[in-house]
């Protein structure tokens, strides 16, 4: 069943059903609303409600007076609050609604850039972090190499004090042999019983040959001897 309420210009009173609102002391100028209403309107107005004012006609004070005080009642107010009223409320309204937006878009800028600054702080931090992590691998590549550096300087060193140690060797034995050779050339120069001249000359040649291929391998081990300690000197 629908219900209606009414507006005397000062109060709303309701909810009435359409019986109810023969009892109540309508007008042409009252305001009446039900739900299937956008707003309010004036008795008169609605369909269902002509029939009171047809049924019932005003006394003449009534249709003279009261009409022109309620529809003044009317004109001076909407929604039940004089328009001075109502559009100061309207305006509080307007101004409140504007700072509740103007907050809204405020702190989504706020939290738009508090989450572009965080990002950015995980950006850098990630970068810093990343870089970090090259540095460690370029200085734990640099500690490879340099080992590896090491250990071939190390390898090369005992290479060469082997070899060092071959060549003293092998001079020590050169020298001796010729010593040897020295010493037998001189007794086959001396020599002279019991050989042709052919085969003194023969074996003379013979004895310098071999003090010369001696000779040329002691100076052969020296010279490998003096790279041999410059090398090493370089290494270390």
């Amino acid at each position: 069943m629908r219900t209606y309420y009414i507006n005397n210009g000062q109060e709303n009173g309701g909810p009435f059903t359409l019986d109810e609102l023969k009892t109540q002391q309508l007008t042409k100028a009252t305001l009446v609303w039900h739900q299937a209403m956008d707003e309010w309107k004036h008795a008169t107005d609605i369909q269902e409600l002509k029939s009171f004012f047809t049924v019932v006609p005003p006394s003449i004070k009534q249709a003279i007076t009261t009409p022109e005080i309620e529809l003044y009642k009317t004109s001076k107010t909407i929604l039940g609050l004089k328009k001075s009223h109502f559009f100061l409320a309207l305006l509080f309204s307007a101004i409140l609604l504007t700072v509740f937006i103007l907050n809204v878009i405020q702190n989504n800028k706020r939290s738009e850039l508090d989450l572009k600054n965080k990002q950015t702080e995980f950006s850098n931090e990630k970068i810093k972090l990343e870089q970090n992590e090259r540095n460690e691998e370029r200085i734990q590549e640099e500690i490879r190499k340099r080992i590896a550096l090491e250990n071939n300087n190390l390898r090369k060193r005992d290479s060469i004090n082997s070899r060092i140690s071959e060549i003293k060797a092998l001079l020590i034995d050169n020298k001796n042999k010729l010593a040897t050779s020295t010493k037998d050339l001189s007794d086959a120069e001396k020599f002279t019983f019991f050989r042709s001249e052919s085969e003194k000359t023969e074996e003379i040649s013979l004895l310098q040959n071999d003090l010369q291929n001696i000779e040329t391998q002691i100076i052969q081990l020296e010279n490998e001897s003096d790279r041999l300690y410059l090398q090493l000197e370089m290494i270390r």
